[in-house]
């Protein structure tokens, strides 16, 4: 019995020690993105029953970055079923995946809960703002009609760029060598350059090898050429002069290099670019129109995300500057890639790190707007859908341009697409409401004020606290719609502001003015002057209190009651329209009214005088005959409370 149970636990700790040995085999195929093999090592292992939920973490995420969203969704909810703690990150991939399978309420679910998780982060704040990303993106729906070109084959093509009349692009068709290879990280050949002829349809001729001369026995893409013809910046593995060069964990990284054209009309002189190194990746290169500026995508330190979009300046004597970061104007916690940069200066650009419709989307940004929220914009269907979108590149000249994708019914892994652009871009319209806090006499700013957003029908929206500079940010809200805004402060009174947002993108700002609340009261101070009471409201005719009327005199009825001998004159005024005659009687009516109101609150009546004018104390020249605006008459139609003694 004792030999049975001990050769059961021998073997089942040699079992243990084999399958951890694969484990840590699909980690190192991991680290060197060799998604395909490490799928194949992990679901082994998960058959024998090894399973937790980073193994499942990771088999998704190899199928997530092979764009094979259905599968990563499976093992991403396998990952959640185990109760353990979750990355943040796999709630935004999971969300991803569901959207690209159209399970929008489901995708949101947990995209929500990923910006609760990590509310600081750049793409959280991004997504947490879009709240109405569909809809701005429907706003750019159907401006181009899509082309199915010829040139596809079985495995994956993709990458175009424009170059004379010609589309270079990257395939993966067929092998480079006698013996086949094939690259780990999708399991297909390696990518070559080819190009195709462009007719005046938008349509590619029959495409052949681009260059033999540019050709290595590892992946070469994402060409772009300058306008003379004659240098052309493209991505390859780090390989050169036959020699191949690996990272600290043995992966061959990309790196982008240059090439010249020579009086043969060969391509040659190729070198990798200065700011590549063999331990992160540099790729997919463009070009600024004039030419002095490089744009490229990267994981080098410093990045955001898992990859961003980079620029270096290109010297006139061929070298290079510093790489520089786009910043979070541009960049996420996602994936920022495949940059392109049109004639007019439009920089197009693949990212899942904001509201799309799928994995990667198209968006466009115009150069000269960068930091402007609303200048970023995802250029909508039929070019973006629920899978991954890239490469785009477009002619403005012909409105012609080509992009990639992965979606349903193409004829491979990749597919290259024509378009033509039929309509411009459509900038949703939105406005940032914002403003300071100051103090009404010495315009002081005011920080630490208590400062809230309302709506039309004085729901409350938000609250802030206004900054060391007396400011407020409310954000971003839609244009055409209307606000209140109020601001108080301890030892301050409260002033309240009514919004309008104009129908325009760009920036609402109020100022809103409080006075400290301890201000000297002596006999002739209005106290209406004092709580901004520009008038008691009345029903049309009538002069019962309203409700909101009995607010407004609620802050008389406390001074009254802290200034216990303090005697006031009630006095009550309307603008001209109507009779004189008819007027005297309404107001004198409405200032007996407020009056009877303050004695039913327990203030003696003999410290109370109220008294009607009618419309004999214009503060216009509104009498009679003369024309005024609606603005003009209400401030007529006041209601004044004077202090007579203490």
């Amino acid at each position: 019995m004792k030999n049975i149970l001990y050769l059961v636990l021998f073997c089942s700790t040699i079992n243990a020690i084999s399958q951890n040995s694969k484990i840590n085999i699909g980690d190192k195929q991991n680290k060197k993105l060799a998604y395909i093999d490490a799928i194949k090592t992990y679901e082994k292992i998960v058959k024998k029953g090894f399973v937790n939920a980073e193994i499942c973490e990771k088999i998704a995420d190899a199928y997530y970055y092979n764009a094979n969203y259905k599968i990563a969704a499976e093992w991403y909810q396998k990952a959640f079923a185990f109760d353990t703690e979750i990355n943040p990150e796999y709630y935004y991939r999971y969300a991803i995946t569901l959207k690209s399978s159209n399970q929008i309420e489901e995708s949101q679910k947990y995209m929500l809960k990923y910006i609760s998780l990590v509310p600081e982060q750049n793409r959280a704040q991004i997504l947490k703002n879009e709240k109405r990303y569909i809809e701005n993106i429907e706003l750019n729906a159907n401006r181009f009609e899509l082309r199915t070109l010829a040139i596809n084959s079985p495995n994956s093509d993709f990458g175009g760029s424009l170059f004379k009349d010609q589309l270079v692009f990257s395939s993966s068709r067929e092998s480079k060598n006698i013996y086949k290879r094939t690259h780990t990280w999708t399991g297909l050949p390696f990518t070559t350059l080819f190009s195709g002829t462009i007719n005046s349809d938008g349509l590619v001729a029959e495409p052949k090898k681009f260059a033999k001369s540019l050709d290595s026995k590892y992946n070469e893409s994402t060409p772009v050429f300058t306008k003379d013809g004659k240098t052309v910046y493209f991505t390859r593995n780090n390989y050169l002069k036959g020699e191949k060069k690996q990272n600290k964990e043995g992966s061959v990284l990309l790196k982008i290099y240059r090439a010249q054209l020579n009086e043969k009309q060969e391509w040659d002189n190729i070198i990798e670019l200065p700011f590549n190194s063999d331990d992160f990746q540099v790729a997919h290169p463009a070009l600024s129109p004039d030419e002095k500026t490089l744009y490229f995508a990267s994981d080098r330190p410093g990045s955001i995300g898992k990859s961003d979009i980079y620029k270096v300046e290109i010297k006139p004597d061929g070298n290079f500057g510093e790489p520089e970061n786009l910043g979070k104007s541009i960049n996420t916690e996602g994936r920022e890639t495949f940059p392109f940069i049109s004639e007019s200066g439009i920089l197009y650009f693949a990212s899942d790190g904001r509201p799309g419709l799928g994995g990667l989307d198209v968006f466009q940004v115009d150069l000269n707007k960068i930091d402007k929220r609303n200048s970023i914009l995802n250029i909508g269907a039929p070019v973006n859908g629920s899978m991954d979108d890239f490469s785009f590149c477009i002619n403005e000249t012909t409105n012609q341009g080509f992009f990639t994708s992965n979606r349903d019914g193409g004829t491979g892994n990749d597919d290259i697409y024509g378009f033509i652009q039929t309509k411009p871009i459509v900038y949703p319209c939105e406005q940032q409401l914002a403003g300071t806090v100051l103090d009404i006499h010495t315009k002081e700013i005011l920080p630490g004020s208590d400062v809230s957003l309302f709506s039309k029908d004085h729901q409350l929206i938000s609250s802030q606290v206004s900054d060391q500079k007396g400011e407020f940010n409310f954000g971003y809200v839609d244009c055409g719609t209307g606000f209140y805004i109020r601001a108080s402060k301890t030892d301050y009174t409260t002033d309240e502001k009514e919004v309008q947002i104009p129908n325009y993108t760009g920036e609402t700002k109020s100022v809103l003015e409080i006075e400290k609340s301890q201000i000297p009261i002596v006999p002739g101070t209005d106290l209406s002057k004092v709580f901004h009471i520009k008038e008691i409201y009345f029903d049309l005719d009538k002069y019962n209190i309203r409700k909101d009327a009995a607010i407004e005199l609620a802050k008389i009825l406390e001074v009254l009651i802290e200034y216990p001998t303090m005697k006031i004159a009630i006095n009550s005024h309307t603008d001209s329209r109507q009779t004189n005659a008819y007027n005297v009687i309404l107001s004198n009516n409405r200032a007996k009214s407020t009056r009877k109101w303050l004695i039913k609150q327990g203030i003696a009546a003999d410290r109370l005088i109220a008294k009607g004018f009618g419309e004999t104390k214009l503060v216009n020249n509104c009498s009679d005959g003369v024309e005024c605006t609606e603005e003009q008459h209400q401030a007529n139609r006041r209601s004044e409370f004077i202090v007579i003694s203490l």
